[in-house]
């Protein structure tokens, strides 16, 4: 499953580069990864830890959101670098080092990949009644039940996109500088 996230985030950017399915996994990967065994071993207590009926799901649900929301923040700090290069080098000969002089570019490619997942939560319960609460509540299980269980959930997508958008965005970052840290556009 986290294979075809990866895959499948690095086929959403315009702009690609060597490396990028390589910095897509990670990204997708470690975000996915880490925030499941969490929700699955601290928060849900499920033994064993591996039961397919717990982590195909919940693997799935924050796997399909991270992606998008790494795919987004790649797709606009690559598009940013390469339409703001001469600002970046400006900043770099006047003695910026390479994270100052773009970090306003990774501030906004992040913001932009969570725009989706917090215009989610904005609404949901509200506007928009997600699939595991309206399925639940149809099965017949208590209402309030479903209700914590999405809440949950929506948090667990929300940081897993997060971390995703944040380590995404530092392994473009360093991609796009040499050792010299000398701007490049590979």
């Amino acid at each position: 499953m986290t294979l075809i996230a990866g895959s499948a985030a690095k086929n959403r950017v315009k702009r690609t580069y060597k490396g990028l399915l390589v910095d897509t996994l990670i990204a997708v990967g470690t975000s996915a990864v880490l925030v499941t065994a969490i929700a699955i071993s601290l928060i849900l207590r499920v033994q064993p830890w591996y039961t397919p009926q717990f982590i195909i799901p919940i693997l799935g649900l924050i796997l399909g959101n991270s992606l998008t929301a790494i795919s987004l923040t790649s797709n606009q700090l690559i598009e940013n670098f390469h339409a703001q290069q001469g600002q970046i080098e400006m900043m770099l000969s006047l003695s910026a080092r390479p994270f100052e002089a773009v970090h306003e570019q990774i501030r906004a490619a992040i913001i932009n990949g969570m725009t989706p997942t917090l215009n989610s939560m904005l609404v949901v319960g509200i506007v928009s009644l997600p699939g595991m609460m309206t399925g639940q509540i149809l099965a017949g299980a208590d209402p309030t039940q479903a209700v914590r269980y999405q809440i949950v959930t929506m948090f667990l997508i929300c940081v897993s996109s997060t971390l995703g958008c944040t380590i995404s965005a530092l392994l473009i970052y360093r991609r796009f500088f040499n050792d010299k840290q000398q701007f490049i556009l590979p």
